[in-house]
C-alpha cells in the first residue's frame, strides 16, 4: 500500500495546521492545531476529529503556536495516547502554553456562563487543565539536525527561525520504493532578524508541503523602530495607552527588544511597560536556556539596564487584580497582552476600556487570520462585539508587518530555492485563499514547479494521484 498524505487543517485557511501521513498501517499527525478566527472556523474545533485519534501512532509539532499545538489536549481528550515528538524548546514552551490555554478556555467558559452572553447553556471549555494534565507527559523532546527513528518514519527536525523551538520537518519514509522524503515547512521566519536567526537552507524533497500566510504580500520596509517611535510619542502627548496584542511567545520579546533600543537611543521617553500575561516571564526565560535559536546575549537575571528584553520600567503583571488595575490607569503607558489575534484572554478586558477613547492607539504586530477580532478591527470596525457587548472603536487602529515573526513571499521564496531538485509536488497550505493562489502563480512562474493547493479532507496517494474530494492545480 503506498503512502497517503491527508490535509485535516489549515487548507484553505490560515490555522488549524494538521496533516496526517499514513503509512503501512502506521499513521503519523503532523501538527495539532486549533482553527482560529470567525465562528465559521473556531466551531470545527468542536467537530469529531476525522481520523480515530486512538490509531494515531505519534504526532510531529513544528512548533508551539496554537494553531500548531494547541487541539493536543482535545485529542487527548479524545482518545489519542501516543507519543508526541517536538524541538526541546517546543517541548518547554508546551509546558507553559497549554496550561494557560486551558486556563483561558475556563476563565472564559466561566465568563459567558456569568454574563449570559454565550449561545450554549451552560457554556464548556474545549478542553481543562485537568486534559493538559494528561497530555504534558506524552511529549518527548528531540535535538535539532538529529533524525528520529519511527516504525515506517526516519523524521529530522530543522530550525525554521519563526519562534523559540520553531522547525521545519524532514520525513523520510525508507519502505517505499527506494525512499521517499516529504518536507512539512510548518511556520517559517524571516531572514536577517535582530532576534531570532534565519530558517535554516532545504535540501531536497519529493513532496513539499508549505505554508503561505503571506503569500502575494511584502513585509513594509519601514524600519520598526521609526514605527514605534512614531506611535509611542504619539499616546505620550495625547496621555493616551498603546495597546499591542501579542503572542506572549515571541512577538512580545520582539517588541520590548525594539521599545529597549529606542529607550537606550533616548527617542522615546521610559514610559511605564506593562506585560499582562502570565506566560510571558517564563517565555523569556527560555531565550536564556535556548540560546541557539536567536541571536541575542539573554540573561534576564541581569540588571535591568542590560538585559534587552526588559525595557526601562517593566512591569510583569501576573494576577487578574494586577490586570484589572491597570484598566484604571490614566496614560501615558505602554500594554502588551495576548492573544495577539484578540481571540480570547486579557486583551479582550483590555479592547473593551481603551477602544472608545480617542487618545488610544492599537497596534497591531502580527497576522490577523480573517473573521478574528484583530482583522475586523484593521479592516475599520466601527463597533466590535466582545463578552457580548458592543464596544465603539474611537481609538486609532495601526499596524506593523514589519515585526510578522512569518516570512513573506520573497523569503518564502528564498527558502523554496534552496532545495537542491524541484519536488514532485508541492502542496500550499496555511494561507487564506487569495495568499495560497497568490504563492501558487509565483512558483509557477519563477521556478516552474508542480503545485497544488488542498482543501480540507483531500487525500493524495504519494505517486502523484489525487484521492476524494477536488484539488487546486497549476501545472498538473
Amino acid at each position: 500500500m503506498k503512502p497517503n498524505l491527508s490535509f485535516l487543517g489549515a487548507a484553505g485557511t490560515v490555522t488549524g495546521s494538521r496533516h496526517l501521513l499514513q503509512i503501512n498501517g502506521k499513521h503519523y499527525l503532523v501538527d495539532c492545531g486549533l482553527f482560529q478566527g470567525g465562528r465559521r472556523l473556531r466551531q470545527k474545533n468542536w467537530e469529531p476529529f476525522p481520523f480515530p485519534p486512538e490509531q494515531i501512532d505519534a504526532i510531529l509539532i513544528t512548533h508551539a503556536h496554537i494553531d500548531h499545538s494547541g487541539y493536543l489536549p482535545r485529542l487527548v481528550r479524545e482518545g489519542f495516547r501516543g507519543p508526541v515528538y517536538a524541538s526541546e524548546a517546543t517541548c518547554s514552551l508546551l509546558e507553559i502554553l497549554l496550561p494557560d490555554s486551558a486556563h483561558l478556555q475556563e476563565q472564559d467558559a466561566l465568563y459567558a456562563n456569568k454574563k449570559g452572553f454565550s449561545r450554549h447553556k451552560p457554556a464548556l471549555p474545549l478542553y481543562t487543565r485537568r486534559d493538559v494534565e494528561q497530555t504534558l507527559p506524552l511529549l518527548r523532546p528531540v535535538s535539532f539536525r538529529k533524525p528520529l527513528e519511527l516504525d515506517q518514519l526516519v523524521v529530522t527536525w530543522w530550525p525554521a527561525g519563526h519562534i523559540l523551538g520553531s522547525s521545519w520537518l524532514q520525513a523520510e519514509i525508507p519502505t517505499f520504493e527506494g525512499g521517499c522524503t516529504v518536507v512539512f515547512s510548518g511556520d517559517l521566519g524571516r531572514y536577517g532578524q535582530e532576534v531570532m536567526a534565519d530558517p535554516h537552507p532545504g535540501w531536497q524533497a519529493d513532496y513539499l508541503i508549505v505554508e503561505s500566510t503571506y503569500g502575494g504580500r511584502l513585509h513594509e520596509e519601514t524600519p520598526i523602530g521609526d514605527v514605534l517611535e512614531k506611535l509611542i510619542r504619539s499616546v505620550t502627548a495625547q496621555r493616551g495607552v498603546l495597546l499591542i496584542p501579542a503572542f506572549a511567545i515571541g512577538r512580545t520579546q520582539q517588541v520590548l527588544y525594539h521599545i529597549r533600543r529606542l529607550q537606550d537611543q533616548g527617542r522615546i521617553s521610559d514610559l511605564p511597560v506593562f506585560i499582562d500575561s502570565p506566560m510571558a516571564v517564563e517565555a523569556s526565560h527560555l531565550y536564556c536556556r535556548f540560546g541557539d535559536d536567536h541571536n541575542l546575549d539573554v540573561n534576564l537575571l541581569m540588571d535591568e539596564r542590560q538585559c534587552p528584553l526588559r525595557c526601562n520600567a517593566t512591569h510583569f503583571v501576573t494576577s487578574v487584580e494586577e490586570s484589572k488595575q491597570i484598566n484604571q490607569m490614566s496614560g501615558p503607558a505602554i500594554v502588551l497582552s495576548a492573544s495577539g489575534m484578540c481571540t480570547g484572554g486579557r486583551i479582550l478586558h483590555h479592547l473593551k476600556w481603551r477602544l472608545p477613547d480617542k487618545r488610544n492607539i492599537v497596534l497591531f504586530v502580527g497576522y490577523q487570520a480573517e473573521g478574528s477580532r484583530g482583522r475586523l478591527l484593521l479592516e475599520g470596525a466601527e463597533t466590535i462585539k466582545i463578552h457580548g457587548e458592543h464596544i465603539p472603536v474611537r481609538a486609532q487602529i495601526a499596524r506593523a508587518d514589519a515585526l510578522s515573526g512569518h516570512a513573506d513571499e520573497n523569503e518564502l521564496l528564498r527558502w523554496l530555492t534552496t532545495f537542491q531538485r524541484p519536488p514532485t509536488r508541492t502542496f500550499i497550505v496555511h494561507g487564506e485563499m487569495t495568499s495560497s493562489q497568490a504563492l501558487q502563480r509565483t512558483i509557477h512562474q519563477r521556478l516552474q514547479w508542480k503545485t497544488t493547493i488542498p482543501i480540507m479532507g483531500d487525500q493524495w496517494t504519494l505517486n502523484g494521484t489525487a484521492s476524494k474530494n477536488g484539488y487546486t492545480s497549476i501545472n498538473a
